[in-house]
C-alpha cells in the first residue's frame, strides 16, 4: 500500500516536468510572434485615427493619393495624374507618406 502511495506522489513531479516545455514554447511564441503583432496593430490603428485631409497615403492596393475627404470608415483620395477621385476604406490605408519618401521613390 505504501509503494502505491509513493508512486502517486512521485508522479506529480513528472507531470510538472512534462508541461514545462509546453509553457516554455508558448512563452517563446508570445514574445516572438504575438507581442510584436499586437504592437504593430496598435501603431497602425493610431495612424488611422490621426488621418486628416491633405495627408498623402498608400493603400494596400498600391494606390498613392492625397486625402480630400474623411468619412467614418472610408476616405476619399485624389489620385494623380488625372486627379481621379477614389473612395477606399480606412482599413486599406497602409501608410502615410512624407515629402522625403516621395523623392526617394522618384
Amino acid at each position: 500500500m505504501n509503494s502505491l502511495l509513493a508512486l502517486q506522489l512521485g508522479g506529480g513531479g513528472m507531470g510538472w516536468l512534462g508541461i514545462a516545455p509546453l509553457i516554455f514554447i508558448f512563452a517563446i511564441f508570445y514574445f516572438l510572434l504575438i507581442l510584436p503583432q499586437q504592437r504593430r496593430q496598435k501603431k497602425w490603428q493610431a495612424m488611422l485615427d490621426t488621418l486628416k485631409t491633405g495627408d498623402k497615403v498608400v493603400t494596400s492596393g498600391g494606390l498613392r493619393g492625397t486625402i480630400i475627404a474623411l468619412k467614418d470608415d472610408a476616405v476619399h483620395l485624389r489620385v494623380p495624374p488625372d486627379n481621379l477621385r477614389v473612395e477606399v476604406t480606412k482599413a486599406s490605408v497602409l501608410q502615410v507618406t512624407t515629402a522625403e519618401d516621395e523623392t526617394k521613390t522618384k
